[in-house]
């Protein structure tokens, strides 16, 4: 027991120790300053010629969610193509067949969208040809608009008056060339060296130990599983993702693979403080951030270390934890904890099944995505936490009797109204899609018996994670769950389009309005940003509006199952 969870400690402390350097670095590389990686700014100037754009001319915050909404409509467009043809299309050598309609229009949307949710089984799902030009591609372009998305807040935060933060391009290409290609590279070494597959070949036919013949699918895997982790993604090449021990061959590997997927979230929070020269803001935000991350995650690792009480009941053995759904190679701890830190940061994967945890880690792990504000995706999590900032401050300086400022600038109507209607978003579209759903389930059970694998408490569960997950832009899910149908498709196609967009035009305008106005000196009336007590104050408004939110429907699911154990 001691060992696993010294394990949970290093990969946290690993991901940490990492974090602080890179998130130097970036800084430094979204300032313009000179970097470790310079010598690629020739290779980046040929691809902006051949692009026809214009690195160095500035944009407003208008213009920036502009050039994000058109390309990522072309991405969309593509992806729509190739899924739908891929049957008929080349590198293809298993054969699998093209998706249907809607399938397709989920598929695109959900990769598009850095969210991953997979309605298919990723080996029979899909062609070689769709994983690499359509799931590799998009995983590595969502996770630079997150970020390029972010850097444009770090410019309105700055102490200066300007319309102009920047350009979205430059963010965007840097995001590629200096950070998810060169650090994808090395962790699909490091997961090839280790067994993960990486060829174009189709189904390799061996012989089991118990004599049998079975085709093991094989392909470009390294590749995809390195940027699906380091640009928090989540979807798996394999349909049981990291769980699979072709996706993740051993301890060691998931130990790289949970280091990545934390790696950049961190580094963003550290790279804003570099960037604004306001290190303790940054680590007033990690902080608070650490706090509802352990709230989340304590509980989860005590209840899979301890067991199935009903299981136990039966005289089985349970000192190895609650082992159903998980990899002996990896254990109960290990995978606890990745249940926590893929949720929280909205990456999505899984190296376990979380239909299969204990009903109030599923409650813990629904509360990370629910909440949405601890670490977060590739950028989109300071954008969400970014929000909740607003609403702290606002309310901080009516009980102070002062006009709100955050780092100089005034907090007025207009930024507070956008703040409040994203941050209402999020529950109204998990909430509003479960009810729904519960709703054409329970007029009419016969017809949609196939949805839910295990109905009461736990069925509605499994429902209501499917919107959380979709909301949140996470992608794991309760497998239990028959998704694979028109409803569910489109459904949650809508609820990911609405919850990726609509949280980074709000952020991203209410950076431009704040950029706008004239900076306002700090006075001894000024409340600071970058303390604890300012720490205590977001937190509540992040349990206050987020997480009891959603305390009705937990009660009707995880928490009214917890109890049925008893």
């Amino acid at each position: 027991m001691n060992q696993d969870l010294l394990g949970v400690l290093v990969m946290f402390g690993l991901a940490l120790g990492l974090a602080l350097p890179l998130g130097r670095f970036l800084a430094n590389v979204f300032r313009g300053d000179k970097n470790a990686l310079d010598f690629l700014a020739p290779i980046e100037r040929g691809i902006f010629r051949l692009a026809g754009i214009d690195a160095n001319r500035e944009m407003t915050w208008q213009q920036h969610l502009v050039a994000l909404l058109i390309i990522n409509l072309v991405w969309f467009v593509l992806a729509m193509a190739v899924l739908s043809t891929q049957g008929v299309l080349p590198l293809n050598p298993d054969h699998n067949p093209s998706m249907s309609p809607d399938l397709a229009f989920n598929t695109a949307i959900s990769f598009l969208v850095n969210c991953n949710l997979q309605h298919y089984s990723g080996e029979s799902g899909l062609s070689y040809l769709s994983q690499m030009v359509v799931i590799t591609f998009l995983q590595f372009v969502s996770a630079a608009t997150g970020i390029a998305a972010a850097v444009v807040i770090f410019n309105a935060l700055q102490a200066r008056t300007t319309e102009k933060l920047g350009n979205f391009y430059n963010y965007f290409l840097k995001c590629l060339t200096r950070l998810l290609l060169p650090l994808s590279l090395v962790i699909a070494l490091i997961l090839a060296f280790n067994g993960t597959p990486m060829t174009l070949a189709g189904k390799q036919e061996l012989v089991t130990l118990q004599g049998d013949s079975v085709a093991v699918s094989r392909g470009p895997v390294a590749a995809m599983v390195a940027i699906k982790e380091l640009g928090t993604n989540g979807g798996g090449f394999y349909g049981a993702n990291s769980a699979h021990p072709l996706e993740n061959p051993n301890y060691l590997t998931n130990v790289v693979e949970n280091v990545a997927l934390m790696l950049i979230p961190l580094a963003m929070i550290f790279a804003l403080g570099f960037y604004l020269k306001r290190k303790r803001l940054a680590w007033m935000i990690f902080g608070v951030m650490t706090v509802g991350f352990v709230a989340l995650l304590a509980p989860t690792v005590y209840y899979e270390m301890h067991g199935n009480p009903v299981i136990s009941q039966l005289g089985v053995d349970q000192s190895l934890g609650a082992l159903e759904g998980k990899e002996m190679r990896i254990g109960a701890a290990a995978s606890a904890y990745w249940s926590i830190t893929n949720t929280i940061i909205s990456c999505g994967s899984v190296n376990s099944m979380h239909d299969s945890f204990m009903p109030l880690s599923g409650l813990c792990q629904m509360l990370g995505m629910m909440t949405n504000a601890f670490y977060g995706g590739c950028g989109v999590g300071l954008l969400n936490f970014f929000a909740y900032l607003i609403i702290a401050v606002f309310i901080a300086g009516l009980m102070v009797g002062r006009t709100p400022e955050f780092l100089g600038k005034k907090i007025e109507a207009r930024e507070m109204k956008i703040a409040v209607i994203v941050t209402l978003l999020h529950p109204l579209l998990i909430l509003a899609g479960t009810a729904m759903t519960a709703h054409l389930y329970a007029g009419n059970p016969t017809e949609y018996a196939s949805w839910l694998a295990n109905p009461g408490f736990h069925g509605f569960s499994e429902m209501l994670y499917e919107f959380t997950s979709a909301s949140a832009n996470n992608g794991s899910g309760f497998e239990g769950l028959g998704d694979n149908t028109p409803w569910w498709n489109i459904s949650t196609g809508v609820v990911l389009l609405l919850s990726r967009f609509l949280p980074i035009i709000g952020p991203v305008a209410i950076a431009g309005l704040l950029a706008r106005k004239k900076v306002v000196p700090e006075s001894a009336g000024t409340l600071p940003a970058d303390t604890a007590t300012f720490g205590v104050m977001v937190l509540a408004v992040i349990v206050i509006i987020a997480a009891l939110a959603f305390f009705p429907a937990l009660a009707l699911g995880p928490i009214a199952e917890h109890f049925s154990l008893y």
